[in-house]
Formats: C-alpha cells, structure tokens, sequence
C-alpha cells in the first residue's frame, strides 16, 4: 500500500498527505450485534474503489459519517473537547461531542511534527478503520478534518481497553473474568482478524489485550492497525513490527521467519492474550534481555493454560487456548481450523449479556483505573 508522506506542507511545518480509500460503508452498529456472532469464516467481500482523501478533499471541513441518516460536514468548532484520555508519541486522544448530533467520539490529534516512522504508523491505522466500517468487531471511523496542520480522526468512543479491564477485575475486586466472557471475546478476536485478513488481505500483527477495547453496551472491538502487515500470497516479511512480548517464535526467531510468516503469529498472540486474561497475569516471567525472551519462547516449551485449585476451565477452552499456543507453525490452525474447534461453535451459538457484565465492572472503575498504563512485558 503506498502510504505517501508531504514533509513540505502547511505553515512551512510538516503536514500529511493523506491517499486512503473512503469507507465502504458506515451504517452504525447496534449493540445487540456483539452478541449475535454471524456465521464463520467472513464472506470475502472486495469494496467498490471510491475518490480519495487528499489534502484538497480533506481540509478544515470534515464529513463527519455517523450513520446512514446522520452526516454532517464538520469543523474543529463543531466539535466540544471533553477531556484527554489518551496520549502518545503523535499526539493526543480527547473524549469530544459532536454538538449537532450529541454524539461522543475519541478523536485522535495527530501532530504535523510527529517523526516519520509514527506518521507511516498512524496513517496506516487510518487507512484500515476507514476500510472496516462494515465489520462490528473493528472500531468505527466517523471522519477526519485538518485542523492548523494537524489531523483529527473521528472514531467509535469505547469505554476502555481489556488490560485495564482485567486488572481491575483481579488485583481490585480479587475476582476473575468468567469462561463465557472469555469465549466471546475470542470469537469477536477472531473474526476481526479473519476479517483484516479476507478482506483486506492484512495481517494485524499486534494482537494483546491494550488492543482490544470493550463498551457498555457489551461491544468487544479491536482496535490500533499502526503496524499491521500487507499480506503477499498470505505471506507478511516486516521483522520488526509488533509488541514483542506478545511475538511468535517464529517471528523472534529470524532463522524461522526468512521466509515471512503468517496469520498463525496472530493466533499465537491471541494465545498468550487469552491466557493474561484467563489468569489475570502475564505467562512468561520478565525478561532481563533479548536472549532471555530468545530462550524462553523460542527454545523453551510453550506455555499452557490448566486448571488450578483456585480456577476451573472446562477442557473445550484449554483445548482452544493451547491449541493456539503450538510451537510448530505447521501445526498451529489458522483461522478457518481455529473456529471449527468445539468451544468456538459453542460460544458463536451461546447468547451471553456481555453489556451486564461490563456494566457491572465499569460502573466501579475510577478514572485513575481507566487511565492506567500498560504493564506489558
């Protein structure tokens, strides 16, 4: 995908050049469809080729798309900033509503002086949500304005991120996240990742629990493309992508990714994703140096989800969770094998009140525990 960069624009600072193409579709998303799984795999459906955004078309008025019969053309001062609720290397994440609409969004501010690597990053991450709209388990694009050579980007306000979630849940409620949450959110992973990838033929390559956000209304989404890898023939080759605490041993291990791997690192990360979240606690001990993550994940022996005196697991979701986790890239399923597991099926047909339960713990939340920073290894 050529991602072109304009160092050379606006107020002699510089600006991006954004070449994406527009949504394919942007009807809103109710919240019953979080519990309703459509049928596995995604029907691969290639989007019309529609103009582009560039910065004639994309300038200080914005079309902002909230549904079918919500768009609105929008400026900076349509918009009333509520708060900042994420910050980065590019910019700022802030809670705005929409004042026609009353609707509230996270816009994400990139700065025009953000270096180039971070600008590649968040232009790609723009460029997938824009194409995803059309998909329940991918945080929705509104729109995007250019606002004194910056850019805003309009998307679906969730209301936080599963590694906040589960620390919450296990270090101050001393609880756990039951079985039948954690099957759903494994089904609405992996149809996301099954979507990136018949669709747009994208790999994501950062699967964790920062990176899959969860709403009131029991919505499970992924979110942050910055880095995800353009499939050839299935095959992605960027070494250097990703959370590397998360990364397959193929992937770690340069002998074994020559070539490029596939979708099956994904699965891997969704393993170790799963188990953080089964467990409350991440399953490898912190690594000291690069030889340490070397040896354990690449040498070592997988790590496995079991049962302990303290939490049970039926066998269908150990099967499940361990089965992603297989060292042999071979034998690890991709997604197609993954969802014909017995556990899988189950949790696409069993109808859980995922909005109860989120509510349940957001409501006791504070806002230093939504505000809480990653831990990653």
């Amino acid at each position: 995908m050529n991602l072109p960069l304009n160092k050379s624009g606006g107020r002699g600072r510089p600006s991006l050049n954004l070449r994406f193409s527009l949504p394919p579709g942007n009807a809103g998303v109710s919240p019953g469809q979080a519990r309703i799984t459509p049928n596995f795999p995604v029907p691969i459906v290639r989007p019309p080729v529609q103009p582009i955004l560039t910065p004639e078309n994309l300038s200080s008025i914005g079309k902002l798309i909230i549904g079918p019969s919500q768009v609105y053309d929008f400026t900076s001062k349509d918009l009333t900033d509520e708060g900042e609720i994420g910050r980065g290397a590019f910019g700022t994440v802030n809670r705005m509503r929409h004042n026609d609409s009353g609707k509230q969004m996270a816009v994400k501010r990139i700065r025009s002086t953000v270096e180039e690597k971070e600008q590649r990053q968040l232009l790609m991450d723009l460029d997938v949500v824009m194409r995803s709209n059309d998909c329940p388990y991918i945080v929705q694009f509104y729109g995007a304005l250019f606002w004194e050579g910056d850019c805003w980007i309009c998307m679906e306000l969730m209301s936080t991120s599963l590694d906040k979630f589960y620390r919450f849940v296990y270090k101050r409620l001393n609880s756990v996240i039951p079985e039948e949450i954690l099957g759903k959110i494994a089904v609405a992973t992996v149809e996301a990742l099954n979507y990136l990838k018949e669709t747009l033929q994208i790999i994501h390559r950062d699967v964790k629990p920062s990176n899959i956000l969860i709403d009131r209304f029991g919505n499970i989404k992924l979110c942050d493309f910055g880095i995800s890898g353009q499939l050839v023939n299935s095959i992605a080759r960027t070494q250097d992508a990703g959370c590397k605490p998360y990364m397959a041993p193929e992937r770690i291990d340069t002998n074994q990714s020559r070539d490029g791997y596939d979708v099956r690192s994904d699965v891997w990360s969704l393993g170790i994703t799963m188990i953080e979240l089964a467990t409350g606690k991440f399953p490898y001990p912190k690594w000291n140096s690069v030889f340490d993550q070397l040896t354990q994940v690449v040498k070592g022996d997988p790590p496995t989800l079991h049962n302990s005196d303290d939490r049970f697991f039926s066998d269908g979701f150990l099967t499940f969770v361990n089965t992603c986790l297989i060292k042999d890239t071979e034998r690890r399923p991709k997604y197609g094998r993954l969802i014909q597991l017995p556990f899988l099926i189950h949790m696409v047909q069993r109808q859980v009140n995922l909005s109860q339960y989120f509510c349940s713990i957001l409501d006791n939340m504070t806002e230093a525990d939504f505000r809480g920073g990653s831990e990653d290894t």
